[in-house]
């Protein structure tokens, strides 16, 4: 189950959703580590693999639903230790179960949980004895260890729905030695009754002002050195490097990169040397080992954020071309900082977010506010 563990990995230039659980691994002893489960379907368990070459390492015992008694266990620069009267909830099926449903939740669709509700609303519409067999079938295709959450009620757990898909006469799991009685089922209708009305008069839980992330892909600007301006640039346009002259204090740069790396020394001989290099690279090996300005790494996100401005304000294409990517993440390629860069999901990708914030007040300017 997702819950708060939440994580993602990089492939070609997009960040996949994943999350994690725990699970044990058998290599010779036991060791305790983390399950990685990703929307794409593959699976990092000490190497990334598809949901059947997983399966196959379960049937193999290598990752580990069995736990022998007196068998040692490692959890790594942790703890060691050995098993006594182990209890495990998990087998190969539910395990895998798990997983599944786990992947329809990172894509959105519909797990075994909702399909056995959705089973059950067809039931309460149509109660045939065909239906009702139809979501007890799907009832039993819910993970075992994740029955108990399907209504969402932890006073009542999934009882009502082991009454509902047993009928009178039949027995659940919460009391397998008595029989379903009719006052029981009558009481399962009601709930189920009521939980429907409840629902529909719960309030929507879309945001009131649009969708959490971008519909359209991700972005992958990756780094390049631009030598001329073009009418129709492209991405490239969307770069520090791109050549777009800005204007700081009276002082023209050719670039946003010239205009950043200037502003970031404290000699102001050096800031004008550096505003008339050949080239970006060269700017930043002038600015490199030079004494900061003043406060630098706090000012330094403001900074960059008014050079963007300044840059998509004065010049049409690069801005058509940063309005041109709709919604997307902007992820950016920097392989000298992880501050401004993204380095492959491991680092903060300042520059992409203050060009995603600058592509909104370009696509709808705030008002100036009256006098």
């Amino acid at each position: 189950m997702i819950g708060n563990r939440i994580t993602s990995r990089m492939a070609d230039g997009v960040r996949v959703p994943g999350t994690w659980r725990h699970a044990f691994i058998r290599n010779g002893d036991y060791h305790l580590t983390d399950l990685f489960i990703y929307a794409d379907g593959l699976i990092d368990c000490w190497g990334l693999v598809t949901l059947e070459e997983f399966e196959e390492k379960l049937r193999s015992g290598w990752v580990a639903t069995e736990l022998p008694e007196g068998a040692r266990a490692s959890a790594f620069e942790l703890a060691r230790w050995k098993f006594t009267e182990p209890r495990t909830w998990l087998t190969p099926e539910f395990l895998i179960a798990e997983i599944r449903d786990t992947i329809d939740q990172l894509n959105k669709r519909p797990d075994s949980t909702d399909r056995c509700l959705a089973a059950v609303d067809v039931f309460l519409a149509d109660r045939t004895e065909e239906n009702r067999e139809a979501a007890r079938e799907a009832y039993f295709a819910i993970p075992e260890t994740q029955r108990h959450y399907a209504l969402g009620d932890m006073d009542h757990k999934d009882w009502p729905l082991q009454i509902l898909v047993a009928g009178p006469g039949g027995r659940g799991d919460r009391r397998p030695d008595e029989e379903i009685t009719q006052e029981d089922y009558d009481w399962a209708l009601s709930y189920f009754e009521e939980r429907a009305e409840w629902r529909a008069k719960a309030p929507s839980r879309v945001p009131a002002d649009g969708p959490a992330t971008g519909v359209a892909p991700a972005i992958h600007l990756y780094e390049s050195r631009p030598l001329k301006p073009s009418d129709d640039p492209g991405t490239r346009a969307l770069r520090n490097e791109y050549p777009a002259p800005v204007d700081v204090d009276g002082v023209t740069y050719p670039t946003v990169a010239h205009a950043y790396w200037a502003l970031s020394v404290a000699d102001p001989a050096l800031r004008e040397e550096i505003a008339t290099a050949d080239n970006t690279f060269h700017a930043r090996n002038l600015a490199a080992g030079a004494e900061r300005s003043e406060d630098w790494e706090r000012r330094r996100t403001a900074v960059m954020a008014s050079l963007l401005r300044a840059k998509f304000t004065r010049h049409p294409s690069p801005a058509r071309a940063l309005l041109d990517t709709g919604d997307a993440t902007i992820l950016y390629d920097d392989s000298d900082s992880a501050f401004w860069g993204d380095r492959d999901g491991r680092g903060r990708n300042w520059t992409g977010r203050l060009l995603e914030l600058v592509r909104s007040e370009l696509a709808c300017p705030i008002p100036s506010r009256p006098a």
